[in-house]
């Protein structure tokens, strides 16, 4: 029999949060954090933002949920917000980045039917993370994550990121590709950036043999790359583009994005949820994109990403145990020759919440877009003297 009330699939760190403000979290005990990770990138505008707070409340007091077989007003004003700054043609609302990506296959593979391929083939990149659902972890290039759950969902081929010739490689060899499926940024897999032109160079390819190139903006959307979607840095469109974490700010909500040939795919019947898009996810993420918008925090985000990892590169730039510092906009890693997995506690004492990823070795950064330069400058002053220590160069300094 257990003796836990929670099924054991995280490693928790002993600390409990009771309220937070802004940038900071607040224990139980009253110690407060400055919150670098966000909930892994989803409160983005911070905690307890009054405009998200405000539309939640109001909300809740008229109408939380009802289904989809009725029309749902905020919804279609939602759909119509994020297709325009998207540049697509229509939305399916869901209720986090894995289902989500989920209706992107879904979408994918339908369209291959509808082509007459019989085994549609999607390709995906070595140390991506598209979810925790059967599909989305069988387009996870993390095998430790897939260990276990096999047999896993066929019909993805698998390249590594950022390399142009092993896709033309795949185009050459395989008939039954219909898409490909990429971060813009890849954040699980280690906070990696491509090469500038690496999506201008997908989409031709997807062009030349009429693919679908679907983009997971589930991480590096809602600002977080200093623009709304991380691939707005370049000239090109998606065909389907899949966002969550920070649309909500904390709220559970997801949206797959669809334009021109990928947006007549879906029918009635074809795919559905319960909760998604429901009145008051929908309220909540319409506030966060007002306070984006009127806020300017797209800017402020690659301002303050840029303040950071100059900030680290400047004091660390030259460390022999660092092997690259690298940012997107507020999407900031920090890569060590060896694994320092350790850094999470570590940090966690001196009162800053930040993660490490890409195999124990990258720390990883997601701060919040509303945080301030004193407070960007704590969070580069502590963790990186934390790196020091942890290097071995102020072994007393930690105490």
């Amino acid at each position: 029999m257990a003796t836990q009330p929670l099924m054991n699939v995280f490693n928790r760190l002993s600390v409990a949060f009771e309220r937070g403000e802004g940038a900071w979290l607040y224990d139980t005990d009253g110690n407060k954090y400055l919150d670098a990770l966000c909930g892994i990138a989803v409160t983005g505008l911070g905690h307890a933002h009054p405009a998200v707070t405000r539309a939640i409340s109001e909300q809740a007091a008229k109408l939380v949920h009802c289904s989809n077989i009725y029309t749902i007003p905020l919804q279609i004003e939602l759909a119509e917000r994020l297709t325009r700054i998207a540049g697509m043609d229509n939305a399916f609302f869901a209720n986090s980045g894995a289902e989500a990506n989920e209706a992107a296959i879904k979408l994918a593979r339908r369209y291959g039917h509808s082509r007459n391929i019989d085994t549609p083939t999607i390709i995906v990149m070595e140390q991506s993370f598209h979810g925790r659902t059967l599909a989305t972890l069988s387009a996870t290039g993390n095998r430790a994550t897939q260990q276990g759950f096999e047999p896993l969902v066929s019909g993805f081929v698998r390249v590594p990121y950022d390399d142009i010739e092993a896709v033309r490689q795949v185009a050459r060899n395989n008939t039954n590709v219909v898409a490909v499926l990429v971060e813009p940024v890849q954040g699980e897999g280690g906070i990696h950036i491509p090469a500038p032109d690496y999506l201008q160079q997908l989409r031709d390819i997807c062009d030349a043999h009429e693919w679908l190139l679907m983009l997971d903006e589930v991480q590096s959307g809602n600002g977080r790359t200093g623009c709304y979607f991380a691939y707005q840095h370049t000239n090109i469109l998606p065909d389907v583009v899949t966002t969550a974490k920070g649309l909500g700010n904390g709220f559970p909500i997801g949206a797959c994005l669809a334009r021109g040939k990928a947006a007549e795919v879906l029918g009635p019947g074809s795919h559905g949820t319960t909760y998604g898009g429901n009145p008051l996810a929908c309220a909540a993420a319409l506030a966060v994109i007002d306070t984006i918008e009127q806020d300017g925090l797209c800017r402020r985000a690659e301002q303050l990403g840029n303040r950071i990892a100059d900030g680290f590169r400047a004091r660390l730039g030259d460390a022999p145990y660092v092997k690259e510092i690298r940012n997107k906009g507020l999407m900031i890693g920090i890569e060590l020759n060896e694994a320092g997995s350790e850094l999470v506690v570590l940090a966690k004492v001196k009162g800053i919440l930040l993660n490490v990823t890409g195999g124990g070795r990258v720390i990883r950064l997601l701060p919040p877009l509303i945080m301030s330069d004193q407070e960007a400058d704590l969070l580069v002053g502590t963790v990186a003297q934390l790196i020091r220590v942890y290097a071995g160069e102020e072994r007393d300094s930690i105490n």
